[in-house]
């Protein structure tokens, strides 16, 4: 490991307390003079970049160019899933839950069959149901059914060739974009907010408690390769898990992951976003089973911003996943689960990360063993308070917990941007990642 000189975390802690406005450059991904939707991914730009590399809809016509105003724009630009080159430009707040009419969309107005969630707590309470069986029955058919009503109005699906980019300040509200069995799609500069799950289940068998579980994600990836997502923001908005009720003594919780990467995927960049206050952030690799996702899953992901995530940034299972100059913030220990997430068959290659502390967050609890057996993890740093030091994160998790993992993932990482040391990433990482950045 590296360690940096005492000159060196004296720089970097007073860069942390600092006032001042440093000079910082434009960005991997600038291309002056080329308009945002036809830039393209760069060679080299992590797994993304490989075989064929990630163009988007850059070889779009000017008939499938389109600016996307309000949700039905942005659904015929679709075109469901059409894979014609397409370039669909987003300008302004788009929100998922409006009418075909323009009217703004309630809970309500998806509820059928006489769901209501008064009646779905009174039937399958544990004091009545019982905590051995998931729930069944007309209330949950009819849970079943409102979600799917939801589902149709909030989660369309993106094909291949695409390429989604926001002008300006550019929100999608409410969505979950589904990049289902597509190649080829680039995401860029688009603030996603608070894609809440009407109707969440109950699960009573879902671990020692149970759980509610929610169905959506700002970004969902299923089945794809070449996917590019750069320069995002994902976040709640003003509607945080954090704010939920508790019911049957659980967090009821409305959100899933912000951007996950599921179902046999394979060659994904994600580059220079900020994920923020929310809880199971990124998944990569949904299941157990590797008849899917063996010898997939592959994914970079640089450079971006997890502030207040309390875990899954990422949980990785099967892929070779590079993980390197991500700026971590976790102020407050409560509630925090994990950062690095080692699943089944996991090989994280883990550098040059910075660790931004409270002083309850327990170093040991970085990294969390999900039935993984290894993690490489060099030059980290980690400030707590005013000190800034280097930080084994590998060795903190061994410590700490059984059984051992081991440093060797069995891969070495060869398509990456330049690699900055841990200390320059609190300098240009926050400045820089996020929607709104790109011009």
């Amino acid at each position: 490991m590296r360690t940096p000189s005492r000159r060196a975390a004296a720089l970097a802690a007073a860069a942390l307390c600092a006032a001042t406005v440093i000079a910082v450059p434009a960005g991997p991904a600038s291309a002056h003079g080329v308009p945002l939707g036809r830039r393209t991914l760069p060679a080299g730009d992590g797994w993304a970049s490989a075989t064929t590399g990630t163009t988007g809809g850059a070889a779009a016509d000017a008939a499938h160019v389109f600016t996307v105003t309000t949700r039905a724009g942005l659904i015929a630009a679709l075109n469901g899933a059409d894979p014609t080159p397409k370039i669909i430009y987003v300008k302004g707040v788009v929100d998922a839950n409006t009418g075909d009419d323009g009217r703004r969309l309630t809970c309500a107005d998806y509820a059928t069959g006489g769901y209501t969630l008064e009646g779905y707590l009174a039937a399958y309470d544990p004091a009545v149901w019982g905590r051995d069986s998931e729930p069944s029955g007309a209330l949950e058919d009819a849970r079943a059914a409102s979600a799917a009503r939801q589902t149709a109005r909030i989660k369309p699906k993106v094909g291949s060739n695409t390429t989604i980019v926001g002008l300006g300040r550019a929100v999608l509200k409410g969505f979950n974009l589904h990049v289902d069995k597509a190649d080829n799609v680039i995401i860029r500069n688009i603030h996603f907010q608070d894609a809440y799950d009407c109707f969440p289940q109950w699960d009573p068998t879902d671990g020692a408690d149970g759980n509610w579980n929610s169905l959506y994600d700002n970004v969902s990836v299923t089945g794809s390769t070449h996917v590019w997502a750069d320069h995002n923001t994902f976040d709640d908005g003003d509607n945080p898990d954090s704010a939920q009720p508790l019911y049957f003594g659980r967090p009821y919780q409305v959100h899933d992951g912000q951007l996950d990467i599921t179902n046999g995927s394979d060659l994904a960049t994600v580059s220079w976003n900020r994920f923020a206050d929310h809880d199971k952030t990124m998944l990569i690799g949904s299941t157990n089973n590797p008849a899917t996702d063996l010898g997939k899953l592959n994914v970079t992901v640089h450079h971006n911003v997890f502030d207040t995530v309390l875990q899954r940034a990422p949980r990785v299972r099967f892929g070779q996943v590079h993980v390197y100059n991500n700026h971590y913030e976790v102020p407050d220990g409560a509630g925090y689960v994990y950062s690095l997430g080692v699943g089944v068959q996991s090989k994280i290659y883990a550098q040059d990360n910075f660790f931004k502390l409270g002083a309850a967050v327990p170093l040991s609890e970085i990294v969390y063993n999900w039935g993984g057996t290894a993690v490489h993890a060099e030059g980290s740093l980690v400030a707590q308070g005013h000190r800034v030091r280097a930080l084994d994160v590998l060795a903190a998790h061994n410590a700490a917990h059984d059984p051992d993992l081991s440093p060797d993932v069995g891969w070495t990482p060869t398509l990456h941007t330049r690699i900055d040391p841990a200390l320059v990433v609190p300098l240009t990482v926050p400045l820089l990642a996020g929607a709104g950045r790109l011009r």
